[in-house]
């Protein structure tokens, strides 16, 4: 490392400087001294997950989201539309004081993997939801206090087979199989995790009619601690590479050729009417479209596919394919 080294000159200017009060020593001292970063670090909000994983989780949810409006927009029969807001990692004693004193809360068991996560529903949305599974216009209302017992089966029923929607979207990473455990109002009495544990909470926001509202996910670590490498991008490339795999394209290609397709070929068409029909008898003759000279068409399941023209094998009655019959979809 080079340094700058004062001539006998410079350093009897300097310390002349000093002396006579033209430069302040403490000054020049701490313009020696470099600059030293500091940042704070809150050891509550420890971060477990990079963003690497964070933004896997961000693609994986943002299906669900999607699935998720599709489940509801044919439950309900109404305007449904659920978007993913943000995925964050926050201590679980943080997220507990963030909601409010009564609220839809549904604890879902996630074998096989271990721990449990949390589904939290906005009364309004929950209300609205469970309006228009009754018979009603979707209204939403806030009397979580006096749920009855029917109404609260009716919505866990439904929160269950909503999260089947979850369960695909997680299908890429792991395979499980979600059980409703506990349906609860009051966060007091949730004990998922200890309070400083990191959760990731996954935040929708959801429009079901003319209500709005929240939709949050809070998912413990160690739920996704065993699978917490298959969150990142690298897994994603890989994964996506290994679709595009020649043999999988062999294998696939090999149980599509044995496939078993109706084919037709049509002699003609014509149309006459119901009364026509009904006076037909024994030599009357039924002029078709079809003339001598044209090709015939082969339908393949339904859809014309070739030209073709009749003949006869052996002593069976065959067609002779001319041409293929190429519609605007097609290479």
């Amino acid at each position: 490392m080079s340094e700058d080294v004062l001539s006998q000159g410079e350093i009897d200017a300097l310390l002349s400087a000093i002396s006579s009060g033209e430069m302040d020593a403490e000054e020049l001292k701490e313009q020696d001294e470099p600059e030293r970063k500091i940042r704070d670090y809150d050891f509550k909000r420890a971060l477990r997950f990079s963003k690497d994983q964070i933004r896997g989780l961000t693609r994986i949810h943002e299906n669900f989201a999607r699935l998720l409006t599709s489940f509801f927009a044919s439950q309900l029969r109404s305007y449904v539309n659920i978007s993913l807001a943000s995925v964050d990692q926050v201590p679980y004693e943080e997220f507990i004081r963030s909601m409010p004193q009564r609220t839809v809360l549904n604890i879902f068991s996630v074998e096989p993997l271990e721990g449990r996560l949390l589904y939290e529903v906005n009364p309004s949305l929950a209300y609205a939801m469970l309006d228009r599974i009754l018979g009603g216009r979707g209204s939403g209302l806030n009397k979580i206090e006096n749920l009855t017992e029917i109404e609260s089966r009716i919505m866990t029923r439904s929160f269950e087979k909503a999260f089947e929607t979850l369960e695909e979207a997680w299908s890429s990473m792991v395979d499980i199989d979600m059980v409703l455990e506990e349906f609860e109002i009051n966060p007091q009495f949730i004990q998922m995790v200890s309070p400083n544990e990191t959760v990731v909470i996954v935040s929708l926001n959801a429009t079901i009619g003319e209500t709005s509202g929240m939709m949050n996910i809070c998912i413990p670590h160690m739920v996704l601690e065993p699978i917490i490498s298959k969150l990142s991008v690298h897994y994603w490339m890989q994964n996506e590479s290994s679709k595009s795999n020649p043999e999988d394209y062999e294998h696939l290609s090999k149980n599509l050729v044995k496939v078993d397709v109706e084919a037709t070929a049509v002699l003609g068409e014509s149309t006459i009417s119901v009364e026509e029909l009904m006076h037909l008898a024994n030599d009357d003759v039924i002029m078709l479209n079809q003339k001598i000279d044209d090709p015939l068409t082969l339908h393949v399941n339904d859809e014309p596919k070739f030209y073709v023209q009749p003949g006869q094998r052996k002593k069976s009655l065959a067609v002779q394919i001319l041409d293929e019959i190429r519609g605007e979809d097609d290479e």
